[in-house]
């Protein structure tokens, strides 16, 4: 399942994701090396439904949107690490935050730049450093903790 080059498309993105329109926040992965990093893009755009309402006078991306969109990358990067694709029973769940900060305001026109590395893997349990940025300034950054489940095993505590 190795991609030849080190890119994916949205096209190839949606094959790692579940994720579709409105919540699919990964447009395109620029680099990733398994067991170690990965980075991804989100462009974001006027047309985002969340403008419509955060906050219309100024249109700022919500803070757990960019966490999100770190954690999608994340989520690529596991199965890439992993040389799998999920299937439709494959879910990714969070486990934890820790330590997120949000830096400047993320807005239309402005690329959300993720840079995300594995820090540890340990009983089912992914721990990244996850970092997002727009113009060489940092506007996000958490560590993030995912568990990939079978949906069937889904109610199962994490770890177990």
């Amino acid at each position: 399942m190795t991609t030849p080059d080190k890119t994916l498309d949205i096209c190839q993105i949606k094959a790692f994701l579940p994720h579709r329109y409105p919540l699919l926040l990964v447009d395109r992965v620029l680099t990733w090396e398994a067991n170690k990093s990965i980075t991804a893009i989100k462009n974001v755009t006027v047309n985002e439904e969340f403008f419509n309402g955060h906050f219309p006078h100024k249109p700022v991306m919500p803070g757990v949107l960019m966490i999100e969109a770190m954690a999608q990358t994340a989520a690529i990067l596991s199965f890439l690490t992993m040389n799998i694709k999920p299937d439709e029973n494959s879910v990714v769940y969070f486990v934890g935050i820790d330590n997120a900060r949000f830096k400047r305001p993320v807005g239309p026109g402005d690329q959300l730049k993720m840079d995300v590395e594995i820090l540890r893997v340990s009983r089912g349990i992914w721990k990244y450093k996850a970092v997002g940025s727009v113009d060489g300034q940092v506007a996000v950054e958490a560590e993030l903790m995912c568990t990939i489940r079978n949906s069937a095993d889904a109610s199962q505590p994490a770890g177990q």
